[in-house]
């Protein structure tokens, strides 16, 4: 028996997240790093800031506020 989750379709905040995803992982193997964290534009990159609103975003379905993990 499968669980739930498995059957549950996909929210807008969670298909932004997995593009995101993507994007980033497609800017790490062309500067061919494996983390942001070794990357000189880490603190100004605009792609890691929209990686970390996606992430923010799927976990509170975009409700703002108080966001306990």
């Amino acid at each position: 028996m499968q669980s739930n989750e498995a059957h549950r379709e996909k929210d807008r905040f969670e298909l932004y997240l997995d593009e995101m995803i993507v994007k980033l992982q497609a800017c790490q193997k062309e500067k061919n790093m494996t983390s942001c964290s070794n990357c000189s534009l880490y603190l100004e990159c605009e792609l890691r800031d929209e990686y970390v609103k996606a992430v923010y975003n799927s976990m509170s379905k975009g409700d703002t506020g108080g966001f306990e993990f």
